[in-house]
């Protein structure tokens, strides 16, 4: 497959911030959100969605943004608030916290997918597979990516019946199984339909 070139920047207005999260599908763990300003020149032949880069190819790929970004953010939320929220919030309420934590103020904000809720009074668009277009929404994409899944893999080792370390609390068979075996844990977002129907019941009874 051919990975062309990804676009610098969308509007047209500098500084422009990139936006996306990681975590949105997982049955357990955070969300986590990263805001992102490249210079318009900013280039890497390796910078892509990050779902479709090596984990290898991400951690290296994030030295590099954090030395290179203009400014960069990356926030989480907590399956409890999660849970008050609803996912797709939540999620959106997430990169808010990013926008945040940027010390530049963007001109124009760019967000992979297609919802969002306003920030402030900065203009902004929703782009889907974003993540594949614009170097900015890449960058937060690996950001938020990396940071969730390191996330994760310490907390595994708390819990390692469930084996985020490898699924990340996303709904494996594996991780499906131990909910099933052991229950739920703290980390697990109440929201979500951990198991069939048939099942579920049961599950929070225990």
């Amino acid at each position: 497959m051919i990975h062309h070139p990804l676009a610098a920047n969308h509007s047209g207005k500098y500084p422009e911030a990139g936006c996306d999260e990681a975590g949105r599908g997982c049955l357990a763990g955070p969300v986590f959100a990263a805001a992102v300003i490249l210079p318009n020149d900013f280039k890497h032949e390796d910078l892509n969605d990050s779902k479709q880069l090596t984990e290898r190819q991400r951690k290296h790929l994030r030295t590099i943004i954090e030395q290179e970004a203009l400014a960069f953010t990356v926030a989480k939320m907590d399956p409890t608030e999660i849970d008050t929220y609803n996912i797709l919030w939540a999620s959106i309420r997430t990169m808010h916290r990013a926008l945040d934590g940027l010390h530049l103020r963007p001109q124009h904000i760019i967000v992979d997918g297609n919802k969002f809720m306003p920030y402030q009074d900065i203009p902004f668009d929703c782009i889907v597979k974003g993540d594949g277009r614009y170097t900015s929404i890449a960058a937060a994409s690996i950001l938020a990516k990396t940071y969730r899944d390191e996330f994760m893999e310490v907390l595994a080792q708390d819990f390692p019946a469930y084996q985020w370390h490898k699924n990340k609390g996303y709904p494996t068979a594996v991780h499906r199984l131990a909910i099933a075996q052991h229950g739920i844990t703290p980390h697990h977002r109440l929201s979500f339909r951990l198991l069939p129907e048939d099942n579920q019941l049961s599950l929070f009874e225990k």
